[in-house]
């Protein structure tokens, strides 16, 4: 934030790189690999990438953009994707940033709700635009990264104006972003972010992940490089389709991570697992790699020990950052720390320990309840056991656009003012003696059985412990939310076989499963785009109906 102005924009940090450091890299973009592999990279300075920036915004404003205007981004990773969304955060104008892999009537309807007046696209985005026109009416000015004869709008390289460009005056209150949730647990909802929740996220990537303008990023998540792009970081895109992690080809990763001392890489479990199991094969070590993010999902044990035992050098660490994209990070705690400190007592059920609060952030514990709660008086705080998770904090986001029921349900107000708010972050949880946060499943996950009240995460580290297990997941089915029948599915190794009576003696000798009557072996979970990581258990407890024939 430049406090002299009173600006708070992330667009002025490149600016103050671009005057002091203006030869360093910025971004690498991979454009071939050699049969040694061996990369080639395109790239900017960050004086090309202030250039590129300007040039943008000046050809977008040229245009009738304007600061406001809301702008559906629908460009993959490449070497204009972060111009682009700077530039837009330039100008004041508002990105809506919506998960391609969401599914195609998720990601329309995502569309129609927040009614963009500027649609910047790949082709095949542009396609969709023109096929699936009555999602689409609120778009008056159209970019292509294409042909503009094919689309009727502008090509991106026709609106390349260059010249300066003044930051519009956003406030840490103005609208940044619209930023979709992952929708796996409902409908996906649109965050509103704000120029002040930008700002405080990227002072939590220095403060808890220790991120310096040292580091050279490769993230394997595109939007978290709008954070260490900002700290001065260089980004390396990787070459992968960052719609499907699990799917990565790990000589990809090794090879840009080697190739350009890369020191710190954001990317979910999935695809560290992945990559972590060729290395083991091949014997490759990553020594380069100081500080790894994985974030999605709770981080098995096993991964971590994984990762430290046979890829990153001794002084290296893993940071699994806990939050939403309603308010991230909440909290932080190290891989060191899960296997030195918790990772026994998560194998016995006790929950996923998340580690304390990160600095400024306040997180407190209610009763579970469903119900709208508009004021915190009327929650009521546990100062032991299981309950609500809640956060306050400048990362916070305050609503969900144009979901003015959503908003309700999930945030809490201090008093009449609504000025300051608390947000339900979805996930159920306690926090220990010593601060730490412990999540033990999503609310609308648990399973009420009429007696007594399982939670996902503490049940499925139970059967986890099973050699052939790779995970698992409890679902509850019948239509009365509080007198469900539990049910225990699990997904095998690759290449393994599970016998279920195995399984089932393993829940029978643990407290927290022993209620548990039913298991069914699925040879592969449904899992979120973002991460591949969330399981929809949704999506399970229809197919668990079906299999176990209960209407």
């Amino acid at each position: 934030m430049n406090e002299e102005n009173n600006f708070c924009n992330l667009s002025l940090y490149i600016s103050k790189i671009a005057k002091e450091d203006p030869r360093k890299i910025a971004i690498r973009y991979p454009i071939k690999m050699s049969d040694e592999g061996v990369i080639e990279y395109a790239y900017l300075n960050f004086i090309g990438l202030e250039d590129h920036i300007n040039s943008y915004a000046n050809g977008l404003k040229s245009i009738g953009v304007e600061p406001g205007m809301r702008v559906a981004f629908m460009i993959k990773p490449n070497l204009e994707f972060l111009p682009l969304i700077y530039a837009l955060f330039k100008l004041g104008a508002v990105p809506v940033l919506i998960d391609p892999g969401m599914g195609k009537q998720n990601l329309l309807d995502c569309v129609k709700n927040t009614e963009p007046h500027v649609f910047i696209g790949i082709p095949k985005a542009n396609l969709a635009r023109l096929v699936y026109r009555k999602y689409f009416k609120s778009v008056k000015i159209v970019v292509t990264t294409g042909p503009e004869k094919l689309f009727s709008g502008h090509s991106l390289k026709g609106i390349f104006k260059s010249g300066s460009f003044p930051e519009a005056k956003t406030s840490v209150d103005d609208p940044a972003a619209i930023i979709f949730t992952t929708g796996s647990t409902g409908p996906p909802k649109g965050v509103c972010y704000t120029h002040g929740m930008f700002e405080a996220q990227r002072q939590a990537m220095i403060d808890s992940f220790g991120v310096s303008s040292d580091d050279i990023d490769m993230p394997a998540f595109a939007l978290f490089s709008i954070f260490t792009l900002s700290i001065g970081c260089t980004i390396i895109i990787p070459e992968m389709d960052q719609t499907k992690p699990a799917e990565v080809d790990p000589k990809n990763i090794i090879n840009a991570i080697m190739q350009n001392d890369v020191s710190f890489s954001f990317g979910s479990p999935a695809l560290w697992n992945t990559v972590s199991l060729y290395c083991v094969e091949n014997e490759v070590e990553l020594p380069p790699l100081k500080r790894v993010i994985m974030a999605g999902a709770p981080i098995p044990a096993y991964l971590h020990k994984r990762m430290f035992d046979t890829i990153l050098p001794g002084d290296s660490n893993i940071f699994t950052p806990y939050g939403a994209t309603e308010a991230l990070p909440v909290s932080c705690y190290t891989g060191v720390d899960v296997l030195q400190e918790t990772a026994e007592l998560t194998s016995q059920g006790n929950g996923y320990c998340v580690g304390p609060p990160i600095d400024g952030l306040e997180v407190i514990i209610i009763r579970v309840s469903d119900d709208i709660i508009e004021y915190i008086e009327d929650a009521e705080i546990l100062q032991s056991g299981i309950g609500e998770i809640i956060v306050k904090g400048p990362n916070v986001s305050r609503e969900y656009y144009k979901m003015a029921d959503k908003t309700a349900e999930h945030k809490i107000y201090f008093d009449e003012s609504k000025d300051v708010f608390w947000h339900r972050i979805g996930d159920l949880g306690f926090i220990d003696e010593e601060g730490r946060i412990w999540m033990c499943g999503r609310k609308t996950h648990r399973v009420v059985n009429g007696e007594e009240t399982l939670y996902t995460v503490c049940c499925e580290a139970i059967t986890n412990n099973h050699p052939a297990v790779f995970r698992s997941a409890l679902v509850g089915l019948g239509a009365n939310r509080y007198q469900q029948l539990p049910v225990l599915i699990v997904e095998p190794e690759p290449g393994q076989k599970i016998d279920i009576r195995e399984v089932e003696e393993l829940a029978k000798s643990h407290r927290i499963t022993n209620c548990i009557n039913h298991f069914l072996i699925h040879p592969s979970f449904p899992v979120d785009i973002r991460h591949n990581a969330k399981i929809f258990r949704e999506q399970l407890a229809e197919w668990a109906a079906k299999e176990l024939k209960i209407n």
